[in-house]
Order: structure tokens, then sequence, then C-alpha cells
């Protein structure tokens, strides 16, 4: 059984979505996934993972858990190491927010920064699982969570699905799911599979992610897609796919805030405007879920930022009040 702050991870709530879409043709509700203690959905794998290490005896008191991340799964980790009292280095790059290297820092976690994309791949990510696997040759007892491949991340998200399916009774016709390790997107994909379930669970990723077989592009927005195919990923974990621009992602998240009062993450701008875009295939009464990732406090100096909106995609800053179609990039 959990304790302490642990015990809140998971069990987030469902609550319906009215006016975003005005007088849709369909239900849509959004999962909260930012009320998690550490502020969004990677507080489940990295509880998950950290609790079955100590479990099966991979980690131990002297363990150094060792990670690559752009902010979320490793405050996740900070947050379940702090608990136990464990040593954590977190591995980012340039591209990870100021506001998420302190919210690290304050948890304990020790920053090791990578400078330098990767020479083969041009892509952070590589060089950061680089950096990781220099970093378990050289630390006493170092362990690696492997976010992109354990099973233990899809594990932790077939609670998510379980949680969507109970809260509406298992009356579920699609699921919105943004894409970055997979985890989530093929936890649900094993909770549905295993109940039988009639639900299409639709993945949202970036423009730039390879995970879908798009070619490599750049990206501003953490967390969303991959430069790497996971190797969570496989085939046929999703019914369809829908590929967001990350300025599709600064409309939504704004959108949500405006209309809804929720403050998201970019992720969740991004699904979004992939609802938008899968409207016209939506049937008549359909009910429809949403996960929104995380919360948009550590976005305020990006996404929620006119001045860094307006450095990245122009003079747009009628984004704050658009409340019309916006075109989404597929």
């Amino acid at each position: 059984m959990n304790e302490g702050v642990l015990a809140a991870v998971g069990s987030t709530p469902v609550v319906r979505l009215s006016r975003i879409f005005g007088d849709s043709h369909f239900q849509l509700f959004a999962k909260l996934e930012g009320l998690n203690p550490g502020g969004s959905i990677k507080d489940r794998p990295a509880m998950t993972i950290v609790r079955h290490g100590l479990e099966t005896g991979q980690i131990g008191p002297g363990t150094v858990i060792i990670e690559s991340s752009s902010g979320n799964m490793g405050i996740g980790l900070a947050q379940a190491c702090a608990y136990f009292g464990m040593r954590f280095i977190c591995v980012v790059d340039p591209k990870t927010t100021a506001q998420n290297i302190r919210l690290l820092e304050v948890y304990g976690a020790e920053i090791d920064l990578v400078r330098e994309p990767d020479p083969v791949t041009g892509e952070f990510l590589q060089a950061r699982l680089n950096r990781v696997q220099y970093l378990l040759r050289s630390v006493a007892h170092g362990f690696w969570p492997n976010q992109y491949s354990n099973v233990c991340n899809a594990a932790a998200h077939y609670q998510t699905m379980q949680e969507i399916a109970t809260s509406l009774d298992g009356k579920v016709d699609f699921v919105i799911c943004s894409t970055s390790t997979c985890g989530t997107l093929r936890g649900c994909a094993d909770y549905i599979r295993a109940t039988g379930l009639p639900t299409n669970l639709i993945a949202v990723d970036a423009v730039g992610s390879v995970i879908f077989g798009r070619p490599r592009g750049k990206r501003l927005i953490p967390g969303h897609g991959a430069g790497v195919q996971p190797p969570l990923f496989h085939p046929g974990l999703a019914a369809d796919c829908v590929h967001v621009s990350d300025l599709d992602c600064v409309v939504g998240c704004r959108r949500l805030v405006r209309q809804e009062a929720i403050l998201a993450g970019g992720s969740s701008g991004g699904a979004i405007m992939a609802i938008e875009r899968l409207m016209p295939r939506i049937p008549n009464g359909a009910t429809c879920v949403v996960i929104l990732p995380d919360r948009g406090e550590r976005y305020l100096d990006t996404i929620y930022s006119d001045s860094w909106v307006a450095e990245h995609f122009g003079e747009v800053f009628h984004l704050w009040t658009n409340v019309g179609p916006v075109e989404c990039v597929s």
C-alpha cells in the first residue's frame, strides 16, 4: 500500500468539458492528470517503477536512480526518490525549462545537463540516453528506470484506463491520448484489449516526432512526441493517430484555460486540437475522453507567454481570445 504523498498518485478526476466545443454532437470528458501530487501523469510510472524496484530488490538503500527527462518524468522520480530517501540524477538538455530544473532541484535531484545533441541523430534525446549510459558506468549502484522500454510504465497506465472506464461505467467510445514514451498509449491499449472494451484509442503525436514513422523535425514543446521510436511502441496500439504542430498546442492550451478554466500543459492543447480535427468522424452521441497529462504552470514562460509565442510564431496574440476553428496539421 502506498503511504504519504505517494498515496495521492492516481484516482484523478474525470470532468465534463461542455464549453470548448459548444453544442457538439458528442460528450467530451477530461482526465485531469495534472492533479497528481507531482503535477503530471508521470507520477504514475515514476512511483510504479520505483516501488517495483524496491519490491524486487533491484533498488536498495544505496541505489542511485539515473534517468533522462525533459521535465515531468524527472519531477515524478524526484518526488518518489525524495520520499524514499534515494539519490537521483536527472539528465536534461537545454530545452528543459528553468522552472522544471528548479522543481527538480527543490526535490533534491542532481542536474546533469547535456549541452549538445547526438552527433549521429541530431537529437537531444539520444544524447541524454548516451549520457545516462556513461553515468551508469561511472556511478556505483546506479539504476536506470528506462521509461521508454520499462513495462512498469505501461502497467501504471493500465490503471489510468481502468479509472476512465470505471468512472463512465465502461461506456467510452474514444480515448484521446498524447504520445511520448508511449507508456500511456500502451497501458490504455492493453486494458482495452484485455477487457474487450469497444473503445477507439486515438494517439496524438507531434509534427517532427518519429514515433509513427514520420520524418524527424524540430519540436518546441517538451514531453510531446519523440526523436526515437520507443520500445514500448508497436503498430496497432492506436486505432488512429493525429499529428499536431507546436502552434496547435499553444492554441489548444489557451482555449482550454479561457473556455474551461483548465490551465494545462502543451500536449493537452495538442490533444484538444486533435479532437477538433476528429469531430466530423465522431458519431452522434459518442462519449469521448481526453487525457490531459499535466498542469500549465510549467509553461507560463512559453505557451502562455505572448512574447515567447510572438518570437516563435509571429504576432498571434489573438490566440488568447480566439475561439474559432484553427486548422490542425495532420
